[in-house]
């Protein structure tokens, strides 16, 4: 296999199992339904680019982070895949299990906020800060990114990784401000959350124990 097919498989790696956890709903979404419902569609959609700028820090922190102790102990860098391994096994099993998101968590945090308009900056902030101060998201990343990046991993591929991770969460906001803003859309989407986490499961675990076998 080519070192390019070798990139687009771990590419494609990315875009699968990140794919998967975005629209897994978790606190983004909520923030997200929440901006777009009681203040407007465009607070929305500053909300979807916020945690799209948001994932450029995580993302940044990480490879910056991964290549940098590659440089320094290989024995050291594959301690943290195996551990980034079994925490992919961790949150697949998690999610196996999980029966979905009720609509009352989405619900309660719509009654929370009255109709009011807010600010593209204000908009732009909530959704940077939710994700940027989440620590879940940074012991994802680690875990995610410590199986694709490898020692000869051009930095071109590592900016293309980052830049498709933001353009996921961006997109997949945008589209939740245009679409699951409407009651009888999202709480349908709500009842198949259980199946979506149940997908990204599968796919967390098959990462995770493909890398606990794995002779490198």
């Amino acid at each position: 296999m080519s070192e390019l097919s070798i990139y687009f498989v771990q590419w494609m790696t990315l875009v699968a199992v990140f794919s998967l956890a975005v629209i897994s709903p978790g606190p983004d979404f909520v923030v997200a339904v929440r901006n777009s419902v009681a203040h407007s569609r465009r607070a929305g959609l500053f909300t979807a680019l916020g945690f799209g700028l948001s994932i450029l820090v995580h993302v940044s922190y990480t490879v910056a982070g991964i290549a940098a102790l590659i440089a320094q102990s290989i024995l050291l860098f594959n301690v943290i895949k195996y551990a980034g391994a079994a925490y992919l096994i961790y949150l697949g099993i998690q999610a196996l299990r999980s029966r979905g998101m009720g609509k009352a968590a989405v619900d309660h945090a719509l009654n929370a906020e009255k109709k009011s308009r807010m600010s593209d900056k204000a908009a732009l902030s909530s959704g940077f800060l939710t994700n940027v101060l989440n620590p879940k998201a940074t012991l994802f990343f680690l875990a995610i990114f410590s199986q694709i990046i490898r020692i000869d991993t051009p930095v071109v591929w590592m900016v293309v990784y980052g830049l498709t991770c933001s353009f996921i969460i961006t997109g997949w906001f945008s589209l939740v401000a245009f679409v699951l803003t409407q009651a009888r859309v999202r709480n349908a989407f709500l009842k198949a959350t259980k199946w979506i986490d149940r997908g990204c499961g599968l796919v967390l675990v098959a990462l995770g124990v493909k890398v606990a076998l794995s002779a490198k």
